[in-house]
């Protein structure tokens, strides 16, 4: 057998090299103190784990911190610019780090962090004394310190929450220190600042100096700068009125405390200790008290679009921070409510204490929080709301939202409970919301309004709405009456029935029988027999011009069977004021609709047929300043130039679609504009301008109506209860209604340009009889003159009726001067002169 052969050097040599390796390891393992070592690089591994799957594993990515959008209220503002209202769950100001005043900086530092440009994140010493704190004061119940850096409590804030516990400790301060890894200093107190809780429902610092101060940061003083930085450690703790002495020892602490830092002197420490906090009673900001239906509307569209909170997608109403351009012109929403209101308290006037606004429960001295509790405010003249706090003898205290107190004697009280009898001082209790107004020094009792009602004001040419008052007060009444309450129109109905029977073939001169008019219902409903207002009987045939201006019930349904119903209600439907059956009782106001519908209608009628639906918002921003809403919108370049640049002008694209032809919208405005010269709404006349209009009264009657206006600006409203009760036989629209819209537009109107409805292409204006309807000819309308014999009709081409052939008569002979004959005028020639047609 051949022998193997020898193993090269190489191998055994490496076998030499393992071997003297094992025995090296074995010589090493044998000493105590590698052992020692060994356990403890095991134990230190094993700790991290734990601590990385305990504390680390989870924590969320400080990356988010660079692109975090705190969450932002919502800024309405009206069509003018002006902000109208916030709506906001938590209110605040995003500011940049440059924008803090260095000196509010100072007194946040010394306050929460006087360390905080030195650490990284973490105040090791500060955070073991928490840690002792904690110990010692385990099963107490008892609070421990918090010891956390302002970049602790950044994470704490934004990224893990508030739950109290060593473990939420440790996390916090891993976080802190990836923060302070990612972002800079400046980054860091900027999240802080604009981020912190601060009381009063302000989040950030320049949400709380508005809420505690009324003032801009830049505005404030030392000591109130001072005071803001105290409430990081508990708004509830520091309040300026409750807990007045433990806030300014607080505020004189952060005061020195800066002085020890360096950033003040000793003589501003000083001064600022000697200053009262200066603190507002908390309180609604002025701007938000206006448009209270309107916002509340535009609140409810907003939601039902981008939704209510983060949850619901970025751009949400509380927290999205978007920036809303309404149409609201804060003037004409003044004008509106203050004339709604007046024409409620009108009527009301005289009829007994309506009862509190509303009932609160309290113990003690706590009246001023139950009554901010509610919300309620009026802003009606000098009316308040106020809340019964006890009764004195003959007086009863009582309290408002400023917290301070008056009294109300039972003299001032004394109007009698609706529907109960007895005195209203006798039936008040504590707790009970009431209205009142100053008198004497003393307060006097008020009642608001049981009666109701809504008003809406809207620009023709583009449907936008410029105000909306849907009751006495949003506060006190949340239900919006201009859009929620569907109430039946009445007679303001009719020129919608009239506008369907000139579409389909009468003219304004048509004659129409005022007279008796039954129908069949079939064999279940039988006879239906209608009639006019105050149960007469008719007054004979006349013009089409004359029904509507007198709003005679019979000519109505008389012209629209004529035209058939199909076609009324189908005109309805189109111009959206509601999807009826065709029974003639629509043509006389008995469908449903709301006031804000009845006025686009009328608006669709004073911008010559074309149809928009009513809006609110112009347009929507995100927190970014992209317009979101309307889809694919665009801005109008150049017409905000301040001067004409010689190009042809920009000319925005039509919107909205015709669901009336142009002379037919026209012709029904010629006529309503009678309404008012001559008419049921002749209250109105004296404004002396071209206007259009009609009232209503609905069977009861229930609502009285008045809708009109002019080529700018069409209005409309209704006055009664919300559940349908009858105001008096003698409420009439034209005599209830039609004076509520005439104070509004004595102010509205005031400067307003005094323009005609424009007249179409093709539409023919006609010298006629008022009476009869017939083409005259000889003789000219009388200008300034109400009911003129004669009057200018509006006619379609070819619709009017003709004249009849003149009989030849002899030629003009020559003066014994021979001077030419003069040349009788023509239409043309004589609108010419006068001006244009009204």
């Amino acid at each position: 057998m051949a022998s193997s052969p020898p193993e090269p050097e190489t191998t055994l040599k490496l076998r030499r090299d393992a071997g003297h390796w094992r025995r090296s390891l074995r010589e090493a393992w044998a000493k105590r103190w590698i052992k020692i070592g060994a356990a403890v690089a095991v134990l230190a591994a094993i700790a991290y784990g734990v601590f990385w799957f305990a504390i680390a594993r989870d924590l969320p990515s400080v990356d988010q911190l660079r692109t975090y959008e705190p969450p932002l209220p919502t800024n309405v503002r009206g069509g003018d610019g002006t902000p109208i209202y916030s709506y906001a769950r938590e209110r605040r100001v995003e500011l940049s780090f440059a924008e803090y005043p260095p000196q509010l900086i100072h007194a946040f530092l010394s306050a929460e962090d006087k360390t905080f440009f030195e650490h990284h994140g973490v105040d090791y010493p500060g955070l073991a004394g928490a840690v002792v704190d904690y110990v010692s004061k385990m099963g107490s119940g008892r609070r421990a310190k918090g010891g956390s850096t302002i970049t602790q409590q950044v994470a704490k804030n934004l990224l893990i929450g508030n739950a109290y516990s060593p473990t939420r400790k440790m996390r916090e301060a891993v976080l802190a220190w990836r923060i302070e890894d990612s972002l800079s200093k400046q980054q860091i107190l900027e999240l802080y600042l604009n981020q912190i809780f601060l009381g009063r429902n302000a989040y950030g610092v320049e949400a709380a100096s508005h809420a505690y101060f009324d003032k801009e940061l830049t505005e404030l003083s030392l000591p109130q700068m001072a005071y803001l930085a105290i409430l990081p450690k508990g708004p509830s703790n520091y309040d300026p009125f409750r807990d007045t002495d433990r806030a300014i020892a607080r505020r004189n602490w952060v005061l020195g405390e800066m002085e020890k830092n360096g950033y003040i002197t000793a003589a501003q420490r000083d001064e600022a200790r000697a200053a009262p906090i200066g603190a507002i009673i908390r309180r609604t900001p002025k701007f938000e008290q206006v448009g209270g239906y309107f916002v509340e509307e535009v609140r409810r569209q907003l939601i039902g679009k981008y939704g209510e909170t983060a949850r619901d997608g970025p751009n949400s109403v509380y927290s999205g921070g978007l920036w809303v351009r309404t149409s609201l012109d804060p003037k004409l929403q003044a004008y509106a409510a203050q004339a709604l209101r007046d024409g409620l308290v009108r009527y009301d006037r005289g009829r007994g204490w309506n009862g509190p606004l509303r009932h609160v429960d309290f113990e003690g001295d706590s009246w001023l929080g139950a009554l901010a509790n509610t919300n309620i405010s009026i802003d009606y003249n000098d009316w308040r709301a106020a809340i019964a706090i006890a009764r004195e003898g003959d007086a009863w205290q009582i309290g408002f939202a400023n917290g301070q107190t008056g009294s109300m004697p039972r003299d001032l009280a004394q109007m009698p409970v609706r529907g109960k009898g007895g005195t209203a001082f006798a039936a008040i209790k504590p707790g009970d919301i009431i209205a009142v107004a100053p008198q004497g020094g003393q307060f006097a009792l008020r009642a608001v309004p049981k009666v109701s009602g809504g008003f809406v004001v809207q620009e023709p040419a583009t449907g936008r709405i410029l105000a909306m008052q849907g009751g006495f007060d949003a506060s006190i009444q949340s239900f919006n009456r201009a859009t929620q309450a569907m109430r039946q129109p009445g007679s303001t109905i009719k020129p919608i029935v009239y506008s369907a029977a000139l579409e389909h073939g009468m003219t304004p001169a048509s004659i129409i029988v005022d007279g008796p008019f039954c129908v069949y219902q079939g064999a279940r409903l039988g006879q239906k027999c209608f009639r006019n207002f105050g149960n007469s009987r008719g007054a004979g045939p006349h013009t089409m011009r004359w029904g509507i201006e007198q709003s005679r019930n019979l000519m109505t349904v008389r012209a629209a069977a004529q035209t058939g119903m199909t076609n009324v209600v189908g005109l309805m439907k189109a111009m959206n004021i509601g999807d009826y059956q065709p029974y003639l009782s629509y043509a006389l106001g008995a469908g449903e609709t709301t006031v804000m519908r009845m006025v686009n209608a009328y608006g669709v009628l004073a911008n010559q047929g074309r149809w928009h639906s009513p809006t609110l918002v112009d347009f929507v921003q995100d927190r970014h300043g992209k317009v979101i809403w309307p889809e694919n919108w665009r801005a109008c370049d150049r017409c905000n130039m301040p001067d004409w640049d010689g190009k042809p002008m920009p000319r925005p694209g039509l919107r909205g679609r015709q669901v009336v032809d142009a002379m037919t919208a026209y012709q029904m405005i010629h006529i309503t504009e009678g309404v008012i010269q001559r008419g049921t709404a002749t209250v109105l006349r004296d404004l002396d301008r071209p206007m259009f209009g009609k009232t209503g009264t609905n069977s009861g009657p229930t609502d009285v109506w008045f809708i009109g206006g002019t080529p700018q600006m069409v209005g409309g409203l209704y006055m009664g209860y919300d559940a349908p009760t009858s105001l008096g036989g003698y409420a009439q629209g034209g005599t209830m209604a039609a004076p509520i819209f005439k104070e509004f537009a004595v102010k509205a109107f005031d400067g307003l340009e005094k323009l005609p409805f424009r007249a179409p292409q093709g539409i023919r204006m006609v010298r006629v009889d008022r009476a009869s309807g017939r083409p005259v000819f000889g003789a000219w309308p009388a200008f300034g003159e109400y009911t003129p014999a004669v009057i200018w009709e509006a006619f379609k081409p070819q619709s009017e009726a003709r004249r009849a052939p003149r009989r030849p008569e002899a030629a003009p002979t020559a003066t014994a001067t021979n001077a030419a004959p003069r040349a009788q005028p023509g239409d043309s020639d004589f609108l010419q002169r006068q001006g244009g047609i009204y």
